[in-house]
């Protein structure tokens, strides 16, 4: 695997781009990041079917020719794909089939065919063993979204596809100026509970940290894991959760410093005071064991009333339908604050567009990979994700009139008290690397009694090493 040195279409460190309606800031990836193991070439492909722009096919797509679509198996599970998406594709281009497949190792199942510029249409690139999306970006791997975005959205009259997104869609999966990814599910992310348990035991949801640590002291007594996460393939749980407490405490500033792999990021005090927090709560509140245990082994553990606190996005509703007792009624708390002198309130949170899709540029059928997608974005299909994975999408106002889950309905709850005090970083899926050192060094923090001081040596010492490899503007 061999490092690309500096080139005049290196993607721009220190290009920033403004979050709107969010106090986050992201930064656009370093330059270089790519390896030829993924294979190279264009920007777009060579050959690929294409058929005649028309206002009813505004994409060009062939309309005879099929398109292969990979989903991750994961938390949504696959329905919303073979039951609204595909459905919906097939009734617009009856002679076009979608071919369908999914998988729960993403990489595994597919680097290959990108090696060999072999790859399927449309991917849903996400799970534990995604692909780094960074680096098949700048090997010409992926194709550019911007005449989708400026499509004619499929059933909301007089907009383009565009203008039906929340505000900062586009930019989420923009690499050097041009959209690449579609991040199509809108997470929010806290501190999952049953409000059964709650209810049960007169507990409120904690706002401060003495709170927070009254309350695990008080599980803990009953005989609950007060606190835990899965080490064996969830560590990322865990260290989105101790960058929130950090921006919490330091501002929004400290993860676009994180971003942009600027010097002393990882060092600075609230990174550091945040990983000291939370290495208390590992010492003495989680369980040990379960740092060999996967996430769906420990979520059972909560279903069964022997986890309190659980950190996950608002896809942990629909992952655990199967396993979630009648009444349990999950809840989601904000991270409580840290400090009486935090930048943000207690009420911020992580929430952004995430779970990323891409088309493949060498794809077969490029333009039809674009048009499953605008599917997607169609209020009726995303309407449709949402009924069946408990999951908000970018789409604006397309959860109307749906009767939410207790999940979705205390996610929205949280991100209406949150109002402006959400946020987002993007290093750990530019830099596939950094997110593989961050997994090993949150559970050496979490399970195995790191400090924080090591924690965030480690974590900038990595930092630095990949800042290294890349072209400065």
């Amino acid at each position: 695997m061999s490092n690309h040195t500096d080139s005049s279409s290196a993607l721009n460190r220190r290009s920033v781009l403004r979050r709107t309606a969010a106090v986050g800031l992201l930064a656009t990836p370093a330059a270089g990041l790519l390896s030829a193991c993924v294979g190279g070439g264009t920007d777009e492909p060579t050959t690929s079917a294409t058929g005649d722009k028309t206002a009813e096919n505004p994409l060009g797509v062939s309309t005879e020719t099929p398109v292969e679509v990979v989903i991750f198996d994961g938390g949504l599970g696959t329905k919303y794909a073979t039951d609204v998406h595909v459905p919906s594709y097939e009734k617009k281009f009856p002679k076009s089939k979608v071919t369908f497949s999914s998988t729960q190792e993403v990489s595994t199942t597919l680097q290959p065919r990108f090696a060999s510029n072999t790859p399927p249409d449309m991917v849903n690139n996400a799970g534990s063993k995604l692909m780094d999306q960074g680096k098949l970006v700048e090997a010409g791997q992926v194709a550019d979204l911007s005449d989708l975005f400026a499509a004619p959205s499929l059933d909301i009259a007089g907009k383009t596809v565009a203008d039906t997104l929340i505000p900062g869609t586009i930019e989420q999966g923009t690499f050097n100026g041009k959209p690449y990814v579609l991040n199509y599910a809108y997470t929010v992310f806290g501190l999952w509970y049953s409000g059964k348990l709650f209810k049960d035991n007169g507990w409120t949801a904690p706002t401060t940290w003495a709170d927070f640590t009254a309350l695990l002291e008080k599980m803990k007594a009953k005989g609950i894991t007060p606190y835990s996460y899965a080490g064996a393939n969830a560590a990322y749980y865990q260290y989105l959760v101790i960058l929130t407490t950090a921006a919490k405490i330091g501002g929004p500033d400290v993860l676009k410093a994180i971003d942009n792999l600027e010097k002393g990021a990882w060092t600075n005090d609230a990174v550091k005071q945040a990983a000291t927090l939370w290495a208390e709560v590992g010492a003495k509140y989680g369980n040990k064991a379960h740092l060999g245990l996967k996430h769906t082994e420990v979520q059972l553990q909560q279903n069964q009333y022997k986890v309190g606190f659980y950190p996950s996005g608002s896809w942990l509703e629909n992952e655990q339908g199967k396993d979630t007792p009648a009444g349990f009624d999950y809840q989601v708390a904000a991270i409580p604050g840290a400090t009486a002198s935090d930048k943000l309130p207690a009420t911020g949170l992580y929430a952004a567009a995430g779970e990323m899709y891409f088309v493949a540029s060498k794809g077969k059928n490029v333009q039809g990979g674009k048009e499953y997608l605008r599917h997607m974005l169609s209020k009726a299909g995303a309407k449709g994700f949402t009924e069946l994975t408990k999951s908000l999408t970018v789409v604006t106002g397309a959860a109307e009139g749906l009767t939410l889950s207790p999940g979705l309905t205390s996610a929205n709850a949280a991100l209406t008290a949150a109002g402006a005090a959400n946020f987002s970083f993007r290093w750990d899926a530019w830099y596939k690397n950094l997110d593989d050192e961050c997994r090993a060094a949150t559970n050496k923090l979490m399970f195995q009694g790191g400090t924080a001081d090591e924690f965030c040596t480690r974590m900038q010492a990595a930092a630095d090493k990949t800042e290294k490899k890349f072209s400065r503007p």
